[in-house]
Formats: C-alpha cells, structure tokens, sequence
C-alpha cells in the first residue's frame, strides 16, 4: 500500500500526461460563452452547456485564447460575423485540452467558427417568428390604425443614451410648441436582462401612465442607439415581442442599426433605422396630417363658394321667375282693378242717377207737403201747449191754437169727441 503513495503533484502530473497523449489533436466543440473578461491581451472564458430546453448547466470548463493569438483570431471572427466576441454567445470552437497540476483543467481555444454563431442567431431569431405567426400575433401590432393626431408619445429607451439625445432634439421642439407631449422611461437594452427589462419598463409606464392621463398615449416608442450584432440579439425575445404584439397602442422602433433586423422590427407598427428617423416619422405624420386638414380646409372653402354660387346662380333665377310671376300677376290685377272700377263707375252713375231722380221727386213731394201750401187748402195746424197734436189724447188742457193761413185762433175745448 505504502509503495503505490503519490504526492499530489505526481498524481497531478500523471493526469497531465494523460490528456497531453490522449487528446493531442484538435477538435472542434459546441458550447455557451457564460462569462468572458480580458486581462494583459489574454481572453479568459468560462464554457457551458445547457440541458436543451431549460437553463440547466450540464458541463462547463475554464477556456484560454492567448495573447498571441488572440487579437487575429478575435477579430477574423467579429469581421466576419459583425458581432461581438461576449458572454451569452453560442459558438463552435476548436479547442485543445490542457491540464496544469497548479491551474487544473481548461482549454485552449484555437479557432472560433463565425458562421455556427451566426447560424444560431439566424436559427433562434426564425423560431420566434415562426412562434409569432402561428399565434397570428406577427402582423396585430402593424394592422392597429396609426392616430390621426399624435398628441402623447410614451418613449422606452436606456437611459443617458447617444441615441436617446438625438431624439430628444427635435422632440423637445415638438413638446415646447406644445404639438407633440414625451413622457419618457428608461431600460437596459444590453445583455440577458434586456427583454425583461424592457418589458418590466413599459408595463410600469403605462399603469403610471392610466393613473395620470386619462386616454392611452397615441404612440409607444422603443429606442436605442448602434450597437453591436449580438447586443442586439438580446431583444430577440419571445416573451417581449408577444408584449409587443398584443399592445392595442401602435408600437414604433428605432434600433440604431442599418443592415441588421430584430423581432421588434418585425413585430412593430413601423421599424426605423435609428432614432433621429423615429422622431423624424412623428414630425413627418403630424406635418402631414396639418397638411390633410389645411388642403381639407380649402377644399371646403373652395366647394362652399361653388355651392354658394350655385345658390346665388339659383336664387337669380328665382328671383327672375318670381318678378315675371309677380308682373303677370300685377297686370292681371291691374286688369281686373280696372274692370271693377269701370264697373263700380258704371254702376255708381246709375245709382246716381237713381238717387237724383228719387230726390227730384221727393222734393216734388215735399214742396206737396210743405204746410203753407196744404194751408192754403183750407187746413190748419191745431196745437196744444205750443206743440202740433195729431190725436184728441195730446190735449193737455182746455185751450189749443188753430193756426191757419192767414193768422192763428186761440180756441177753449169744449167737448172732444171720438171718431169710434
């Protein structure tokens, strides 16, 4: 027993020797970078990989790219991928097993295949759009009808951010014109947190939002600057997209970037390169929409002088009408004035006429009648208290007056006597 004892150096060693024989060569192997950091021009990884469809680490291991190497190798992969050598990568990697007595076991990375990572982005970035589609949420955001008027904007985007600064340049103008309002909250857009940060950031702002502000903002905004390809593969996240996707508030991106796409440009109402062209689409929509009701607002006008001169037209013409009518008229009873005057003329003399001969005899009659010429006859007018009597009840007293032509009697009654 006591012959077979090893220092731990000389077991250590052993196992060194081991490896060294055993894995000489090269191979090329699949793993997650879980952590990256730079010391002196070395590059020291830590290796993973996870239990598919979980977070479960299963095998993970210390990795070296050297100085030597690393600034050639390091920079061959982000040229051709256009990405960022960081943390949360998936790469394929060709790598030499090393086992030191005093470091213990790592590998040596050697070569960094660009295409695999870009693969694995190309791949996790379809399977979220496949996702979106077959829940017919890809295309709800796009279809939600943009405002007529945008008059509150809700802005998401990483605070002190270059990007952020741009905007706000002619969003500010907007806001102290009183045109357009901003209410701004900010996010981490870089790394594993990013979705849910994001997410977490809108969620807050629109429950503050309900409480202070009694309509929905007319636009949500996400922004934020350039960055590299594999920061943005950190908003390529299902969860954050389906938020997206079912937000009854048309959702409007401007992810500083020209060539690559993220599933928010996907997914969003309208997707900008950068967030200068955000604010310039805001500016565009609400000059444009001032454009609409100006040219509407002369259209009117221009349509309410033809209708006012079609009434005027008409009005002419009526009025031509009714003065046509209104002399036709007139004449007609001009005509008929003139009818009823010659007849009530006419039949005006007859009365004349009628009256002078009745009055000529009735002046006869009464020059008949006058009381000097019946007098004359032989009558005579008895009166009694001064008064003409026609009957014997009208004497008053004993004594009358016979008046006759030629002088009056004063006679005493003696006896009256009825004609009965």
């Amino acid at each position: 027993m006591s012959e077979n004892q090893l220092t731990l150096s000389e077991y250590l060693s052993t196992v060194q020797e081991v490896i060294r024989v055993a894995f000489d060569e090269s191979v090329w192997v699949k793993a997650e970078i879980r952590n990256l950091s730079l010391k002196g021009g070395h590059y020291y990884l830590e290796l993973a990989e996870k239990e598919e469809g979980t977070d479960k680490v299963i095998a993970s291991c210390k990795a070296t790219i050297w100085k030597f190497s690393a600034a050639k190798m390091v920079l061959k992969f982000e040229r051709e991928s256009g990405i960022e050598l960081s943390r949360d990568l998936n790469v394929l990697i060709k790598v030499k097993a090393v086992f030191s007595p005093q470091y213990g076991f790592s590998v040596n990375i050697e070569a960094i295949d660009s295409s695999y990572t870009l693969g694995d982005i190309a791949r996790r970035y379809q399977q979220i759009l496949e996702r979106l589609t077959a829940e017919g949420l890809i295309h709800k955001n796009k279809s939600i009808p943009i405002p007529f008027d945008i008059q509150n904007v809700l802005v998401i985007a990483p605070e002190n951010a270059a990007g952020l600064g741009d905007f706000k340049k002619d969003a500010d103008t907007l806001d102290n014109a009183g045109v357009c309002h901003f209410i701004y909250h900010t996010a981490t857009f870089q790394g594993n947190t990013a979705a849910l940060s994001i997410a977490e950031s809108l969620s807050n702002a629109l429950r503050k939002w309900a409480k202070e502000y009694e309509k929905a903002p007319d636009l949500i905004v996400i922004i934020r600057g350039g960055g590299a390809v594999n920061d943005l593969a950190y908003l390529n996240d299902y969860d954050l997209a389906a938020l997206l996707c079912k937000r009854s508030v048309p959702v409007w991106v401007g992810i500083g970037h020209e060539k690559d796409r993220t599933i928010l440009d996907e997914i969003a109402h309208r997707s900008f390169d950068t967030p200068s062209k955000v604010i310039g689409g805001i500016r565009n929509l609400i000059a444009d929409r001032v454009q609409d009701v100006l040219e509407s607002f002369n259209k009117i006008k221009l349509l309410s002088q033809h209708q006012i001169s079609a009434y005027q037209s008409r009005n002419d013409q009526y009025m031509k009408v009714i003065k046509t009518l209104s002399h036709g008229q007139i004449n007609e009873v001009n005509k008929h004035l003139d009818l009823m005057k010659d007849t009530i003329q006419y039949l005006a003399q007859q009365q004349l006429k009628l009256a002078s001969t009745q009055i000529d005899g009735l002046l006869r009659e009464t020059l008949l009648q006058n009381p000097k010429n019946i007098m004359a006859k032989g009558y005579g007018i008895v009166r009694s208290n001064n008064r003409a009597i026609r009957s014997i009840q009208h004497i008053s007293n004993e004594s009358i007056q016979v008046e006759l032509q030629d002088g009056t009697i004063d006679a005493k009654v003696i006896q009256v006597q009825s004609n009965d």
